[in-house]
């Protein structure tokens, strides 16, 4: 009776057996899930990146750009004490709107002045020109008291030599011959200097000398009123005040275009060489949480920033570091924007070289 008896199997045996071929399955999922990542997704960062390789060829983009508005800076044409003041900032003025005043007193007693001046170099003008015609009367009055005082002469030179005459008879007529010769000189002389002062057939010197000061004067005046040059919203008002001294030529205010706005974008030089005007870009605009506006090349700068800055390099000098440049190229909306682009906002510009407006 030596058969083999069989073990009985313990229960925790019994119940490893089907828990071994869970973990069995587990381990396959994660060899696949493995497989998969290794394979599967390599590929896919391979065929974006050849995707974007293809594709970033036809466009170029860079983040140093802005937002630029023609801005003028508002001074001026003459000195004075500001009165009035007629805008704040954000005012939207048309072009001739009134800004501001400067004191006109001072320039109204100017234009008074001068026409005063002008009245009184026409009253002279007046004066010679009447005496001028005047001066005719006396050439003519001289030349005919001359002949006479020649025929006198005559006459005694001839009753001399006949005898019926004296010495001195003859010598007084003779006087009297000299005489009106030196007053028809003098008429003359006159005559001549009254013609000189009065220029024929149009104003005097001096009425056109006094006609500019009125003229001029007039113009300060005017000035006085300080206008809009072009339609757009004032800024940095806030530092003019009545009773500030305004000097000429030094900007009051700042008058920025309400209609006009580009795009100043500073391309690596590598990236110019096949931008040409008119192809389509996009502005990507910070401000307005990346929201794109369709545009084009309008110019592209005929030198790097650098040779317009105040003081450029100088490669000469043997210190020399190569350094990438940049290009501003001139970027133009198409069409007018429907949210404001205001001066200095921060853009993203791309342009595409294979689309043109």
């Amino acid at each position: 009776m030596n058969k083999m008896q069989t073990a009985p199997i313990a229960p925790a045996e019994a119940a490893e057996a089907p828990k071994t071929g869970r973990f069995r399955s587990a381990d396959g999922d994660r060899n696949w899930m493995r497989t998969f990542l290794l394979l599967i997704v390599p590929a896919l960062l391979i065929i974006g990146g050849v995707y974007m390789w293809l594709t970033s060829g036809g466009s170029v983009s860079t983040d140093d750009a802005m937002i630029k508005q023609d801005i003028v800076s508002v001074s001026p044409q003459v000195n004075g004490q500001v009165v009035e003041v007629f805008v704040r900032n954000g005012a939207r003025v048309k072009r001739g709107d009134l800004l501001f005043r400067i004191d006109p007193q001072p320039y109204r007693v100017a234009l008074e002045q001068a026409e005063a001046t002008l009245a009184a170099a026409r009253l002279q003008t007046q004066v010679l020109r009447t005496t001028a015609a005047g001066t005719s009367g006396d050439i003519t009055g001289a030349e005919a008291n001359l002949s006479i005082q020649r025929n006198a002469l005559g006459r005694q030179s001839a009753l001399l030599k006949q005898g019926f005459t004296t010495r001195a008879a003859y010598e007084d007529a003779l006087n009297e011959v000299k005489k009106a010769e030196t007053q028809l000189a003098d008429a003359r002389a006159r005559a001549a200097n009254a013609s000189a002062a009065v220029a024929p057939g149009g104003d005097q010197p001096q009425i056109a000398q006094a006609q500019a000061a009125v003229d001029k004067a007039r113009l300060d005046l005017s000035r006085t009123d300080v206008r809009a040059t072009m339609d757009g919203v004032i800024e940095n008002a806030d530092k003019l005040q009545v009773g500030q001294m305004a000097v000429l030529g030094v900007g009051m205010v700042s008058l920025v275009h309400s209609t006009t706005a580009w795009v100043e974008a500073n391309f690596k030089e590598k990236d110019v060489g096949r931008m040409v005007p008119g192809q389509k870009a996009t502005i990507q605009v910070d401000a307005y949480g990346g929201e794109k506006f369709p545009g084009h090349v309008q110019s592209i700068g005929a030198g790097t920033g650098s040779q317009f800055s105040l003081l450029p390099a100088q490669n000469a000098n043997g210190n020399w570091v190569k350094v990438t440049q940049r290009v501003p190229v001139r970027i133009a909306f198409d069409g007018t924007p429907d949210k404001p682009m205001i001066a200095g906002l921060s853009v993203t510009a791309k342009v595409i070289f294979n689309k043109t407006k």
